[in-house]
């Protein structure tokens, strides 16, 4: 059963940043491309590389669409879904993430 998980309070995240968060034993990269309280959370492991540095990726907007550049190989994550723009194959999890009450929140 999913549920809401506190991460951090909203000003804890700078616009046009990503941190990772250690949720129900996961590993999340949540992104914040601008300065409002819209979030995106994803997994924090790169597929091509198997490590664990989504969160320090790129945030990149191409063709109206936010992504996440991995900052080791440079394959780009569709923030909304996980999506692998070079392999589909390779997509990472998303997760739904909401700011309640200033509070950041994770549902897995």
């Amino acid at each position: 059963m999913s549920q809401w998980n506190p991460v951090c309070p909203l000003t804890e995240i700078l616009p046009v940043t990503g941190v990772c968060a250690l949720v129900k034993g996961q590993q999340v990269a949540i992104f914040r491309p601008r300065d409002d309280e819209q979030l995106y959370a994803l997994s924090n492991i790169d597929p091509f590389a198997h490590a664990s540095v989504l969160s320090r990726g790129i945030i990149a907007e191409h063709e109206g669409t936010l992504w996440v550049a991995s900052p080791l190989k440079k394959q780009r994550f569709r923030l909304s879904d996980g999506y692998c723009m070079e392999d589909e194959t390779r997509s990472v999890a998303a997760w739904p993430v909401r700011v309640n009450a200033g509070q950041v929140e994770v549902c897995l």
